[in-house]
Parts: structure tokens; sequence; C-alpha cells
């Protein structure tokens, strides 16, 4: 992976407060095996301790039960603002939009986005006409809930499911080349996973993850590019599970992050347009990563992630520090996102 340590990108924001007092909140459920928890551990460790180091007093609460509330209940939400990495309760699936709520029927005011906006996160298809509706480019696609792909002949195309995070699902055989590829790779992901699936034309181009930030005016940060010039074959020229979670995979090993990504000034201002108002299309606020293909002078949004992964080695981590935001730094900024909010602290 190569990272660049600085660019041309102006920072955006020239002062913050250092002193404000932080409720770190991040979940470990026990049922995880050894290796999930120890990281998990280690990246609620390592973001405490670049708070810190930043000024900022913090309390950290590990959510190990589903029962939050209790484990809020002894802070007082006017003493502080709450960096919400709390990403499930424990035990219950999908849960991550519930967390806000429970803020919320609190009196905290807390990071990143709000419950409806996580839960609208979840539904692909719904962001996709949400996108279209805000004239934001989004790769053509439909629902499948039957390996019958019905009237679909646009290809190479890409099978998802339609209501997952974190690449669930995807490897090189999700890109097929003709209808009775589609029809087997349907039924292979209704069979394993269940439904919907949600098929998408295959933009055969350049991949820019891209984190967007601000209170209100929004700022992107330098684009980092995942390259693929090890793959030959479309059908791997995409970031799979494999490239985010098994190291020692093919597609975790070659395919290089560059950041900041090549791009002319005029591409950068129709990126920039395009992840923004993809941004307030999905309803994010704080920060969020968007996924994003360039073909033809086009920019297509794939994926919009709120509350994206901002652990020490993620595009957002990097594309912050190209700006000559630390790791720390970049979490203090946020927490004064959302202080904006906080009835003492704005």
């Amino acid at each position: 992976m190569t990272a660049k340590t600085h660019c041309d990108f102006p920072v955006p924001f020239a002062e913050r407060r250092t002193d404000l007092p932080v409720l770190l909140v991040h979940n470990i459920d026990p049922r995880w095996g050894a290796k999930d928890r120890e990281e998990s551990r280690v990246a609620a460790e390592a973001l405490d301790a670049a708070l810190r180091a930043e000024g900022h007093p913090v309390t950290t609460v590990k959510v190990a039960k589903a029962d939050l509330e209790s484990l809020l209940q002894p802070h007082d939400p006017d003493e502080f603002v709450v960096f919400n990495w709390c990403e499930e309760l424990p035990g219950m699936p999908r849960s991550e939009p519930l967390v806000p709520g429970i803020y919320e029927r609190l009196g905290f005011t807390y990071t990143g986005a709000t419950g409806a906006a996580l839960a609208l996160a979840w539904d692909k298809p719904r962001v996709k006409r949400l996108l279209e509706r805000q004239r934001v480019p989004t790769p053509r696609g439909c629902v499948l809930h039957s390996p019958e792909p019905g009237d679909w002949d646009c290809y190479p195309a890409i099978v998802k499911l339609a209501e997952q995070h974190c690449s669930l699902g995807v490897s090189s055989d999700s890109v097929v080349l003709d209808a009775d590829a589609l029809r087997a790779r349907v039924a292979h992901m209704l069979a394993e996973y269940g439904g919907p699936i949600l098929v998408e034309e295959f933009i055969d181009g350049r991949e820019f993850h891209v984190t967007v930030w601000g209170d209100g005016t929004l700022h992107m940060m330098p684009p980092a590019e995942m390259t693929f010039v090890a793959f030959d074959d479309v059908r791997d020229r995409l970031c799979t599970y494999d490239s985010k979670f098994l190291p020692g995979s093919r597609h975790f090993q070659e395919i290089q992050l560059a950041l900041p990504a090549e791009l002319s000034e005029a591409e950068l201002r129709d990126l920039e347009r395009v992840v923004t108002g993809a941004f307030w299309a999905a309803g994010c606020r704080d920060y969020a990563r968007l996924d994003v293909r360039l073909r033809d002078g086009v920019f297509y949004v794939l994926d919009v992630n709120p509350n994206s992964d901002m652990t020490t080695e993620t595009s957002t981590t990097y594309a912050a520090e190209a700006i000559g935001f630390s790791y720390g730094a970049l979490a203090s900024q946020i927490v004064n996102f959302a202080a904006v909010r906080h009835p003492r602290f704005a």
C-alpha cells in the first residue's frame, strides 16, 4: 500500500477546541472470536490515546451488552460529546441505527450520522433512488428476488446483497458477463445469504474512496485511488470482501492505494460536486466516505458510508494526514463538528 504524506489540498478548518470532554462509546460483542475482540480493543485504545494526546479528556464506555442505556446512565449529557463508535448492540444484528436514538433519548450530543441516515445506508436500492432524484450519477441497477433476471440486459454486471455492509458476499464471481452467469450468481447469493439482491451495471473504471467532512460547509479530503493494475480480468477489478478482511489473499495483497489520486483540477471539481451531492442526498453528517468510479468522464457513486471506518489504517486517516491532520486531530475535528450541536459547548 502506498500513500503520500502531503498534497496541495487546503486545510479547511482554522480553529478547534481540544478541551472538549469526550465519551468514547464502542462495542465489543462477547460472542466474537478472540482475534476480533482484540482488534476492536486495540482500535478503541488507539482512538482514546489519540484524542487524549490532543488534549481532550476521554471517558471510554465499552458496550459488551445490548443495554446501552444503562451503560450511559452514570454520565451527564451536559458534560460530554459522545464519539459514536458503536456499530452494533451486542447480540442484535443490524442494530447500528438504534444507537443514535438511545443517545437522543438520554440527551447526548454525538458525532456522525443520525439513526435515520444509518438505517438508510443499509437499504442500497433506496439510496440509489435518492441519488438519482438528486441527479447524482450512480450505476444503473435493479432488485431481484429470484434468479430470473427479467429484462436486465446490461453486462458486465455486478451482483451484491441489497441490504448489507462491508462487501459481504462480494468476490470476483460477483461480476458476471452474461445472463446465464447472472442467474447462477443470484441463485448462489440467495441460497447463501437470502435476498433481496441488487444487480448493477459494473463500471469498469478507476475507483476512488473519498471522504467528505464538515459541519455545514462540506470539504472533500484528497481522494484515494484503489488501483487494479495487477488484474487483467475485468472480474477481478473490484474491492472484494477479501481485500478488506483477509490478509494474504490476492486482492488484499495486490490492490494498491494511491493518495492523493492523480486527477486534473476539472476532475476534482466534478468529483467534489458529486460526492457532496451524495453526502446530502443520503443524510450524512460530520463525515462520510463515498466509493466512486470514473468512466468516460463521469463519476458514479457506488456506495455511501456514513460513520465510515476511521481506524488508523484507512483511506480516511491517510487522506487526513495528507492535509496535515494527525489521527488525533482528525478525531478532534469530528468532535468539534458535533460540539456545534451541544447545548453547552456550541
